[in-house]
């Protein structure tokens, strides 16, 4: 086979014990050829018995004139010289019995001597392979018997190939007892490949078989490569008595699997000799036979033909999938930031009640937008708690994408990130809701992937009688607008007062994030490294961008913060002031506010 012949395998190695046998371990080897091309080369010899030779004294030297008396004893009990012959000429075995090579194809079928006895016997044929068999030995008798005497075949469709695989011990015991998995499984016929393929285009009227028949989970049970096997035999039986089953023996197993591996057990012989065979009886007879790949050599114009083929064959393929993707990437426009996000809603545990729902949107703050088609906002299925250790678990898993845009308008503001608020909900046995929590989450300035778990909060009234119609009727404290959980985009004051609002913590959602940013400045890195011009190039270190963020912001909160305490100490100062007599007592001045974090 070319593909065996090029060496599209990998031998295993070999080692030769102390015996002089060598091991039989199989060989994987790889070929794109068809099988078809397989030819092997199978010669066996007898070489001698195996029992011990005894050494031969010489005798001892004697002249001519005066024999010795080892001599005159050889003499008399010697034996005439044409007798020896005469008997060694009877009993003279025919080259063909010592010594046979045989060239064998894939699958191709040579009948042994115990087969033609049974095939030529029409009332013996049972079924069609059988009589397919018969027919074929008729034609060899007439055509003068068939050309192999020791060496034959047993293809895949033979019986002694299903009865090889059934008979297969798991173990090395003598006294294996096959467990009843071993022999159901003996019966999965797993090697066939006669199964005809179902065409892409045609419809399966049945997706599931109700009652399946035995062969239908026969042929089903498991789901393997099928194989095909093919046995090389050597019947090495005495001369005169050759056809009987006790004396075949396996001399080579080929099995081909539908991806072209092709495991040969024993290897090829090559140059580490022949393998040897001792047989067991008084004679105790010693053969020896080889194992050589006899496919035809690939001519060098063929292989260099095959070869440009499959170049352009894989060129074709390549040019298709860079159809299908495209020549470059779609870029943004410049001064333009995409964030692409892929984020999943993993749990939320910690609640109060069972069957929890989450409803979520993602705020885009000035200088960002979407596509029309893009959806900002989502509900997860309603999902039933688990007990994980001290808490109650309910696993969403529920996936969302969102593709963003950010264009530059001022250079020297930072960007405000998008927010995602979210509620969750618990449905009870009449299927009202109850709000469990708010809770919200500033989408990560870095790329990569992020896992955050964000805990909530959800407002309460004061008194017993809110919690029972909670319980029992359902509903509770809402927020009409859910922007609430942080500051609304409709605010437009400087200070947003909670002073009353009432709330208590609940449970926690666990968010994991996928973030993609994409950019024209990423590119340009010789002028990052120059200097820095706009806020989109400053977007290429997000750490740094990230931890500047939030020390401006911290900054403008304690700015706010000491603003207002300030304004509040200066007008209770004015209030005693103006409350105390004319001799007024000195009010000690706060200097500056510091607040420490």
């Amino acid at each position: 086979m070319a593909g065996a012949v090029r060496g599209g395998g990998s031998a295993v190695c070999r080692s030769r014990d102390p015996s002089g046998y060598r091991s039989r371990d199989p060989a994987v080897y790889r070929s794109r050829d068809p099988i078809r091309n397989l030819r092997l080369r199978v010669r066996i010899q007898r070489v001698s018995p195996a029992g011990p030779l005894l050494p031969q004294v010489p005798p001892p030297l004697a002249s001519p004139e005066r024999p010795g008396r080892a001599a005159r004893a050889a003499g008399e009990a010697a034996v005439p010289l044409a007798v020896i012959g005469a008997a060694a000429a009877g009993t003279r075995r025919p080259p063909e019995d010592e010594e046979e090579e045989a060239e064998v194809g894939w699958q191709e079928k040579l009948f042994s001597q115990f087969e033609v006895d049974l095939y030529l016997n029409e009332t013996a044929c049972q079924t069609p392979l059988d009589r397919q068999y018969h027919e074929e030995i008729r034609k060899l008798e007439k055509a003068g018997g068939r050309k192999n005497c020791r060496i034959f075949t047993y293809t895949d469709h033979d019986r002694f190939t299903n009865l090889e695989e059934l008979c297969q011990k798991v173990t090395d015991s003598e006294h294996e007892v096959p467990s009843y998995l071993a022999e159901r499984m003996a019966n999965v016929r797993r090697r066939r490949q006669d199964r005809k393929p179902v065409e892409a285009t045609s419809l399966k009227s049945k997706i599931i078989t109700w009652e399946p028949s035995e062969e239908f989970i026969k042929n089903n049970h498991v789901i393997n490569t099928p194989v095909q096997t093919m046995y090389i035999m050597g019947d090495l039986g005495p001369y005169g008595k050759l056809g009987h089953r006790e004396y075949e023996h396996v001399l080579c197993t080929i099995k081909v699997d539908g991806n072209g591996v092709i495991t040969v057990k024993p290897d090829f012989t090559g140059t580490k000799g022949a393998y040897r065979i001792e047989l067991d009886g008084e004679k105790r007879e010693v053969w020896e036979y080889t194992i050589e790949n006899a496919s035809a050599q690939v001519q060098p114009e063929e292989e260099e033909r095959e070869q440009r083929m499959f170049r352009d064959l894989y060129g074709r393929h390549r040019d298709y999938l860079n159809g299908l993707v495209g020549s470059e990437f779609e870029m943004p426009l410049p001064g333009t930031l995409r964030l692409f996000v892929n984020g999943e809603i993993v749990s939320a545990q910690g609640y109060e009640y069972d069957n929890l729902y989450v409803h979520f949107f993602l705020e885009l703050p000035n200088q960002w937008s979407s596509p029309p088609f893009q959806q900002l906002s989502g509900v997860t299925q309603t999902c039933a708690t688990k007990t994980v250790g001290w808490n109650k678990v309910a696993h969403f898993c529920y996936p969302f994408s969102v593709d963003m845009f950010y264009t530059q308008e001022d250079e020297d503001s930072l960007p405000q990130w998008p927010v995602l608020y979210f509620e969750v909900l618990s449905l009870d046995y009449w299927q009202r809701y109850r709000v469990e929590g708010y809770g919200s989450l500033v989408l990560p300035a870095s790329p990569g992937a992020h896992e955050l778990t964000i805990p909530t909060w959800r407002p309460v009234e004061v008194g017993t009688v809110a919690e029972m119609r909670r319980f029992f009727i359902g509903g509770s404290p809402e927020l009409e607008d859910l922007t609430y959980i942080r500051i609304p985009s409709t605010f437009k004051g400087k200070r947003l007062s909670r002073f009353g609002f009432r709330t208590e913590t609940t449970g926690s959602v666990t968010f994991r994030l996928h973030c993609l940013q994409q950019s024209r400045a990423f590119l340009e890195s010789s002028a990052l490294r120059q200097r820095m011009q706009s806020v989109l190039d400053r977007l290429g270190g997000f750490s740094r961008q990230s931890s500047v963020y939030n020390v401006l912001a911290t900054k403008k909160l304690l700015l706010d913060s000491s603003r207002g305490l300030q304004s509040l100490v200066s007008k209770d100062r004015r209030m005693l002031c103006h409350g105390c007599s004319e001799d007024r007592t000195a009010v000690p001045t706060l200097g500056p506010v510091h607040i420490s974090e």
